[in-house]
């Protein structure tokens, strides 16, 4: 019944009947009640996901800004062959924000676990750190760096520990797991909106902002996605959109105003049909090989589910046009 409800302040956020902090205030509440109840640890959601999606995104940029004495080389992310190798886990697992990559380290490869924290609470990570470690090496067996970060706003008069006691020898000496921890916003925005790095204008929108004109930031931002748009993918472009329309804290209709006179408008919209023609192609390829033309429908259909997906799409309107599209692939199935 509770899920129920989160499901429909979900829709109703989706399709914009509901503004963010109602929508905030409102989700906690219930998911609190499912805690006291003893149901599973929420999934996090997509304002939560974002961290994880930027680091995706600029993983060269986020080595290179927290870990600058780092030398790295190839990467590759591995977090589905985890979750398949601990099937058994992947309740336990649901409620945490995780990233597991192989990355070449001072040419060795090696194993990264990125754990991120998105709840306003300070707690002591070690024990679930440490816990990650063991899975992560014998997934590969290979050393691994852990890797902590905070998002939330709180901000800290103390450091937490970034090491974690698990055991000892003989002679009782105590022997530690030590891992890097990131607090985002112990940087401030006003020293990271001058950098070059797209990464670091991004990160401005979650640091310390004390004295800063967020409206300058989100300016700042979108000027230099401008000068580098035919350098960025779609896929960095589209996260760069879902996280300044989270991050922006500006009031909407000024937000919009924004967009417009610095271009992110047509930014926004050249995605969006970006990957509804790549869906289309992608159909009539496959309509071709199997000499159907319901495949340039699957292709219309993959599309707007990508675009819905990814948020671009509000949800009534993506119900209005993609009914008649399947009514139309289950009449040409039964038709033969």
């Amino acid at each position: 019944m509770i899920k129920g409800k989160i499901e429909t302040l979900e829709g109703l956020y989706n399709d914009g009947v509901l503004k963010k902090d109602e929508y905030e205030k409102r989700v906690i509440l219930f998911h609190k009640q499912l805690d006291k109840i003893g149901k599973k640890p929420a999934k996090p959601k997509m304002h939560d996901r974002l961290f994880k999606w930027l680091i995706t995104a600029f993983t060269e940029e986020f080595f290179k800004h927290y870990f600058p004495g780092v030398k790295t080389g190839k990467y590759l992310f591995i977090d589905k062959e985890f979750i398949n190798r601990y099937e058994t886990l992947k309740d336990s697992l649901e409620g945490d924000l995780f990233l597991i990559m192989e990355v070449e380290i001072n040419g060795q490869m090696e194993n990264v676990v990125i754990q991120i924290e998105h709840q306003s609470k300070r707690k002591d990570m070690g024990s679930q750190v440490f816990e990650y470690l063991c899975y992560a090496w014998l997934l590969k067996k290979r050393p691994v760096w852990s890797i902590v970060i905070f998002t939330d706003e709180a901000l800290w008069r103390k450091d937490v520990s970034d090491a974690y006691w698990y055991g000892y020898d003989s002679s009782h000496t105590k022997q530690y797991h030590k891992f890097d921890i990131i607090k985002v916003n112990k940087e401030f925005s006003g020293d990271l909106i001058k950098r070059k790095s797209i990464f670091c204008k991004l990160l401005s929108l979650k640091a310390n902002d004390r004295g800063v004109d967020r409206v300058e930031l989100v300016r700042d931002i979108y000027r230099s996605v401008s000068e580098l748009q035919e350098k960025l993918s779609n896929d960095q472009l589209l996260m760069i959109e879902q996280w300044v329309n989270y991050y922006n804290k500006i009031p909407d209709e000024r937000f919009q105003e924004l967009k417009k006179e610095v271009g992110m408008s047509f930014v926004a919209t050249t995605i969006s049909e970006h990957y509804y023609n790549e869906g289309k192609i992608e159909g009539e390829i496959e309509g071709e090989i199997k000499g159907e033309i319901k495949g340039e429908i699957k292709g219309e259909i993959k599309s707007l589910e990508r675009l819905y997906r990814e948020g671009l799409l509000a949800q009534r309107e993506y119900e209005k046009r993609i009914k008649p599209l399947k009514e139309q692939l289950d009449d040409m199935v039964y038709s033969g």
